[in-house]
């Protein structure tokens, strides 16, 4: 597959690189695709939610009342959960909500979902560049020459370039990330993904 490359003003420049089909226009497995998409956000997870069970709240342990007799029911301690103020049954503890996905799994979802972007058209690439110094006006312009200022985008650089994440780290729908760290969730969770001429060679070996 053959795409054209377009410059920082949006102009075609005449010339094409070529998109691996065995990376980009595979037939989208989309169970894996669930599988990274849910992996990479239990990864996000903290988990360290906790609430207090009987034993962990503070008050009397006395026995409110006697067991029998009193024409209600039995009860026993004020921390009991069916009072307010009480422990609650089963809360929530902290835990790992990590999981594994084998290599090949990951590998198949990442390119199941430069699949999609690619039979969707959204992917487009653009020359190298750079910008001499941090300007959030230059990489604005820059979005609107290639058409992508209005969607959420994905900008995939080969190396880390500072001017250029400064540039649009203040923008709500830019994300910078380098092609090494391109991961399923990423892709999928944009509209427009931009991929710099050097990156492609690396997303080629994918």
């Amino acid at each position: 597959m053959e795409v054209a490359v377009y410059n920082i003003k949006g102009e075609d420049t005449g010339r094409k690189v070529t998109l691996n089909d065995s990376v980009f226009a595979i037939e989208p497995n989309e169970h894996v695709l669930y599988l990274a998409v849910k992996q990479y956000l239990a990864n996000q997870r903290q988990g360290t939610h906790k609430s207090k069970e009987r034993s962990e709240v503070s008050g009397s342990t006395r026995k409110l009342h006697k067991q029998k007799g009193g024409g209600g029911a039995r009860i026993g301690d004020i921390n009991s959960p069916l009072l307010r103020g009480g422990g609650r049954v089963f809360g929530p503890r902290p835990r790992d909500y990590r999981f594994k996905l084998n290599k090949k799994v990951k590998l198949l979802a990442r390119r199941s979902a430069l699949s999609v972007k690619a039979m969707d058209n959204q992917i487009k690439v653009v020359e190298d560049f750079t910008f001499e110094a941090p300007k959030t006006k230059e990489f604005v312009n820059f979005a609107k020459n290639i058409q992508t200022a209005d969607k959420k985008t994905l900008l995939v650089l080969s190396a880390q370039d500072k001017n250029v994440y400064l540039s649009a780290r203040n923008l709500p729908n830019v994300e910078i990330i380098t092609a090494s760290d391109l991961n399923t969730y990423k892709i999928l969770n944009n509209k427009s993904l931009v991929l710099s001429e050097s990156s492609v060679a690396v997303i080629n070996e994918f």
